[in-house]
């Protein structure tokens, strides 16, 4: 692995990371599901035109068409949907630890109901990073942390693995950017409903909340979707895939340093099991033979 993608890496755990952060800011002050309905009719007609500009095609293969339609729904919609609601209530750095623990759910799940081989490093990776979040969320309940937004973070999460099962591989071919962007003008047109039929619209404008916005728009929305595209075109899906050990860490550094969300000692620990977890369930699913 070369400096340039060591660097593509770590911009990209940096800007998903991110996400959380500027997330938690909108919802304190605006309704999530329209903040976020928007946010997907934005940064979806920006990815359209920019796919278009690099010569992307939007008639997509049947393949295509199933995948952009299972992710809109639950990437965009449920997955998103859900961490906007529950971060009116719950912090960011606890969306973020819940939500890094995707990999784990999917690499989990790929064991048990896919007969995918999991080597013995693989298997301690999904106890430890397992305990890691138990630490994490035994800690925060008894701290007075939302249980019904906790449960919102698990089923987004939950939602999110199993659309990765379902749509693994088919947005491969050339289209990856075109297809990202009807995702999420799919998610937004399933979005724009609910939140006309369950929200007020009462928001509080400041320029934290614009800026917030644009950049949750323009950073995690589009410019982290180009960086993993690189990423992958460049080292491969799977070793581009051990750069998300780092998002527990910084999911909670970043929250920590822009909201002055506190860490305790559980939580220190937590994240540290977690990270070690997932970089161990990452490098036992890389091709023997092969360093990541």
């Amino acid at each position: 692995m070369d400096v340039k993608a060591i660097l593509l890496g770590l911009a990209f755990a940096v800007m998903w990371s991110s996400a959380f952060t500027s997330a938690r800011m909108i919802v304190a002050v605006a309704p999530p599901l329209g903040a976020l309905a928007l946010r997907f009719l934005l940064s979806g007609l920006l990815a359209v035109v920019v796919a278009r500009i690099m010569g992307q095609s939007w008639k997509l293969s049947r393949t295509q068409w199933r995948a952009t339609i299972i992710f809109g729904i639950c990437q965009n919609t449920l997955y998103l949907g859900l961490n906007f609601v529950a971060m009116q209530t719950v912090q960011a750095s606890v969306a973020a630890i819940i939500a890094s623990s995707m990999p784990l759910m999917v690499a989990l799940a790929s064991w048990l109901w896919q007969g995918e081989k999991l080597r013995p490093l693989g298997i301690a990776g999904l106890l430890a990073g397992i305990l890691g979040v138990v630490l994490i969320m035994g800690a925060r309940l008894q701290g007075g942390l939302d249980p019904f937004g906790v449960m919102l973070c698990l089923l987004g999460m939950l939602s999110l693995s199993v659309a990765t099962m379902a749509v693994r591989g088919a947005t491969s071919g050339g289209n990856f950017l075109m297809v990202v962007g009807l995702q999420m003008l799919v998610g937004s047109a399933l979005l724009w409903p609910l939140s006309l039929g369950l929200e007020t619209y009462e928001v509080t404008w400041s320029w934290r909340l614009v800026a917030a916005f644009v950049y949750t728009t323009l950073v995690p929305g589009l410019a982290a979707t180009l960086v993993w595209v690189t990423l992958v075109n460049r080292i491969g899906a799977v070793k581009a895939s051990t750069f998300h050990f780092l998002n527990p860490f910084l999911g909670v550094a970043i929250a920590a340093l822009f909201l002055g969300e506190t860490l305790g000692p559980l939580d220190i620990v937590g994240v540290a099991i977690i990270t070690l977890g997932i970089l161990a369930v990452q490098l036992a699913r890389a091709p023997r033979g092969r360093s990541v």
